[in-house]
């Protein structure tokens, strides 16, 4: 299988006081397309700013990523948005829902910012693929956490993105629900073939991924 995430030499510092602080040091692994990747470690290991980095939403110190042979550093910050459009798909901990639309309004969005004409039929699709056909009309405030994660999957793969980037997607779930969300992600990185690259602390969720990366003080374990 090819590369389609590949990181080099990934380092990202910043300014603490007069002292610079290196959040990540050289990160460096390669991804295969389809594959599903857990990014672990304790707070504060730099989990989040690597994955930041690979979805180029930050720009690192030194080092760069290839996303499907795309070096994303190469482009300047719009560059890199339009190519996130057409690869990349995101989850994240606090779902990010647009509160005056309906679920099904918020999945259809992706579709209607790429002019998909069949936007309302593919996001309805992907309703019943989460299981909730039946609460496509809700507002997200009449929704628990599970279900709107569940919409904010389906958000995420109603544009059948090359990569899902996933930060802490259960953080904000009880662990039954939470592992129904993993088990849903899962299921749809093997139906549709997504990369998925996902920031947990849970070791328990991390192992029902292929692979695992540990983070301690910002290197690679």
């Amino acid at each position: 299988m090819a590369a389609i995430v590949q990181a080099e030499g990934l380092t990202k510092q910043v300014q603490s006081g007069d002292q610079p602080l290196t959040i990540l040091h050289e990160a460096s692994f390669t991804v295969e397309a389809g594959d599903s990747l857990a990014i672990l470690g304790a707070s504060g290991s730099g989990k989040s700013t690597l994955l930041g980095l690979l979805a180029g939403l930050d720009a690192p110190s030194s080092g760069t990523v290839y996303l499907d042979g795309t070096d994303i550093f190469a482009f300047d910050e719009d560059g890199r948005a339009r190519l996130r459009g057409k690869l990349a798909g995101f989850v994240f901990q606090s779902f990010q829902l647009l509160p005056a639309l309906t679920a099904l309004e918020n999945v259809m969005l992706p579709l209607e910012l790429h002019g998909a004409a069949d936007a309302r039929e593919r996001a309805s699709e992907a309703l019943n693929r989460v299981g909730l056909s039946q609460r496509a009309h809700h507002l997200p405030k009449h929704l628990s956490g599970g279900e709107q994660q569940r919409v904010a999957i389906a958000r995420a793969f109603v544009v059948r993105p090359k990569i899902l980037f996933a930060d802490e997607p259960t953080g904000n779930l009880d662990a039954a629900t939470g592992s129904q969300i993993i088990e849903l992600m899962l299921e749809l990185n093997r139906a549709q073939g997504t990369t998925l690259i996902l920031v947990t602390h849970d070791e328990a969720l991390a192992r029902r991924c292929n692979r695992q990366l540990h983070l301690a003080d910002g290197r690679v374990m």
